[in-house]
């Protein structure tokens, strides 16, 4: 799904770079720099929700978005989310994402 949601954003015009899990996500936020966050919220090792979480610790103005099939049971666990952080539910088609990901770049 990462590469499809990669490609489809990057057909959109956006400048992409994707990670194969939260660690390796983790370690680019703290090098670099980026503008949105689009992360799944369940994922193995560091999910989501605490990546995020750590990403805002390190730059508060990057936005965030969740992609997720598990929204409820994911959201409802007790950890906090960053302010402002949209969730998108699956299934959902990639124009959804990409409408998605260019309002949150445009607010």
């Amino acid at each position: 799904m990462r590469t499809f949601l990669a490609a489809a954003l990057r057909r959109a015009g956006h400048e992409i770079q994707d990670y194969a899990d939260g660690e390796t996500a983790l370690h680019a936020l703290e090098r670099e720099v980026f503008d949105l966050l689009l992360t799944d919220i369940v994922m193995p090792g560091l999910d989501g929700i605490e990546l995020a979480r750590r990403g805002a610790e390190l730059d508060p103005a990057m936005k965030i978005v969740f992609i997720t099939g598990f929204a409820a049971v994911a959201l409802s666990s007790g950890a906090p989310t960053p302010a402002g952080a949209k969730v998108l539910s699956k299934p959902f088609h990639l124009r959804e994402i990409v409408d998605e990901v260019d309002k949150v770049m445009a607010a």
